[in-house]
C-alpha cells in the first residue's frame, strides 16, 4: 500500500507569515507610510507566491467591483487630463485598492477580530504620542498641532476617527473583550480633541452616533453630555476651536465655502473627465474666486466634489455605486450575530468617512484609505470560515 506524500508544511509557514506581515501592515499605518508601503508591497508579494503555490486566484467582496471600476474610470480620465504624465504618476494610490482582496483572504473568520485588535491598540500607543506632544512638547496651537508619529494633523485625526469607530463599535456590540477598548478610548477620545480637527470631531460623532443608533436609540443621549464634559474640561484653546466650526467668519470656513465654488466651476469646465488625478493645485488659479482665502489648495476638502472637479462627474457616479455597494453588504452582515460588531464598525466607518468627508478630502488620504479599507473589509473576511491548515 502506496501513502501518500502530505502536503509541504511551506504552506502552512507561508499562510502565518503573509498573516504576520498583514498585521504588521495594518499596525504600521498608523505610525509610518513608508514603512506601511514597505509592508504592503511584502504582503502582496507573499499574497501572491500563496496563490501561485495553491493553484488559486484572487478574491473579494462584491463592493469590489465598483471600486476596480472606478480607478478604471480613474486611468481613462488622466489621459485627459491637463498634464497627463503628472495625473498617471499620481494614480500609483490605485495600487492601494489591492488591500482589499488581501484583508478579504487572509482575514478570515476570527482572523479578522484579530486585526481590529491590532488596529485599536496601536492606535492607543499613537493617541498617547499625540497627548504627550500637546501636554509636554507644547503642539497645542493651529499652527503646531499633535499629528503622532505621522507626517500631517489630518491625517493623524482622521486615522484616530477611524479607531475610535472600530473600539466603539466592539463596546457597543462586542460580546467579549471589551475591557481592552473600555480603557484605551478615553485616550483615544482626548487624543482627538487635542489636534483640533474639527471634520474629524464631526466624523467621529456621527459614526458613533450611529452605532448607538443601531444598538438603541435612547444611547444618543450620551452624545450631548460628552460634549459638555467638552466644554467643561477641555484647554480653552480646543473649546475655542469647537465653537469656530459655527463661526462663518472663521478663515477656513469661508475658505471651504470658496473651494465649493472653485470645484463647481472646475466640473462645468469638464464635466466628463476632470481636470485630471492630482491636477487640482496646477489649475487652481485659473478658477480661484475672489472670496477664496488662500492663494491655492492642495485639493478642495469636500471628497465627491473633489471627485468631480478632478475626475469627471462619470468617476464620482461610479464612487457613488461603490459606496451603496459596500453600505448593502455591511447591512446585510450585521444582520447576522456572528458579524455583527465587526459590520457595525464598517458602517460606522463609513458614516465617518462622508460626515468628514464634507470638509476634508480624506479619501485621497493614502494612511486613511488604507484604514478604512481594512475596516470596511474585515467585516466580508470574517463571514468566510477560516482557510484549513495545511495537511488537514
Amino acid at each position: 500500500m502506496t501513502t501518500l506524500p502530505l502536503p509541504a508544511p511551506r504552506t502552512a509557514t507561508l499562510e502565518r507569515v503573509t498573516f504576520g506581515l498583514l498585521l504588521a501592515f495594518v499596525a504600521a499605518q498608523q505610525v509610518s507610510i513608508a514603512g506601511a508601503q514597505i509592508l504592503l508591497t511584502l504582503l502582496l508579494v507573499a499574497w501572491v507566491v500563496g496563490l501561485v503555490q495553491e493553484h488559486g486566484r484572487p478574491d473579494a467582496p462584491p463592493f469590489f467591483i465598483p471600486l476596480i471600476a472606478y480607478a478604471g474610470v480613474t486611468l481613462v480620465v488622466s489621459l485627459f487630463s491637463v498634464d497627463p504624465m503628472g495625473s498617471f504618476g499620481r494614480d500609483k494610490q490605485l495600487v492601494l485598492f489591492a488591500v482589499v482582496p488581501v484583508v478579504y483572504q487572509l482575514a478570515r473568520g476570527r482572523k479578522a477580530t484579530t486585526v481590529a485588535d491590532v488596529i485599536v491598540s496601536v492606535g492607543a500607543i499613537s493617541a498617547a504620542v499625540g497627548i504627550v506632544q500637546f501636554g509636554i512638547l507644547h503642539y497645542d496651537n493651529l499652527g503646531q498641532r499633535p499629528h503622532g508619529t505621522l507626517g500631517h494633523y489630518m491625517t493623524y485625526s482622521g486615522i484616530l476617527m477611524l479607531v475610535v469607530t472600530a473600539a466603539a463599535a466592539r463596546l457597543v456590540f462586542g460580546t467579549e473583550s471589551r475591557l481592552w477598548p473600555a480603557l484605551v478610548m478615553p485616550a483615544l477620545l482626548v487624543a482627538l480633541q487635542l489636534t483640533f480637527g474639527r471634520s474629524a470631531w464631526v466624523g467621529v460623532s456621527v459614526a458613533v452616533g450611529l452605532l448607538f443608533l443601531l444598538k438603541d436609540f435612547r444611547l444618543l443621549g450620551v452624545i450631548p453630555v460628552v460634549i459638555a464634559l467638552t466644554f467643561a474640561f477641555a484647554p480653552d484653546r480646543v473649546v475655542d476651536r469647537m465653537v469656530s466650526i459655527f463661526d462663518r467668519k472663521d478663515p477656513t470656513s469661508r475658505d471651504r465655502v470658496a473651494m465649493l465654488e472653485i470645484g463647481e466651476a472646475m466640473v462645468k469646465a469638464h464635466p466628463l473627465t476632470g481636470v485630471g488625478p492630482n491636477m487640482v493645485p496646477r489649475v487652481y488659479a485659473q478658477y480661484r474666486v475672489p472670496d477664496a482665502v488662500n492663494d491655492v489648495n492642495p485639493h478642495l476638502h469636500n471628497v465627491p466634489m473633489h471627485i468631480a472637479a478632478e475626475r469627471g462627474l462619470p468617476a464620482l457616479a461610479v464612487w457613488v455605486w461603490f459606496l451603496v455597494s459596500l453600505v448593502l453588504g455591511l447591512v446585510k452582515l450585521f444582520r447576522r450575530p456572528d458579524t455583527k460588531m465587526l459590520a457595525a464598525g464598517g458602517l460606522a466607518a463609513v458614516a465617518g468617512m462622508l460626515a468628514a468627508g464634507f470638509f476634508e478630502y480624506n479619501f485621497g488620504d493614502s494612511e486613511f484609505l488604507m484604514l478604512f479599507l481594512v475596516l470596511v473589509t474585515l467585516p466580508f473576511a470574517s463571514a468566510r470560515e477560516s482557510a484549513p491548515a495545511a495537511g488537514a
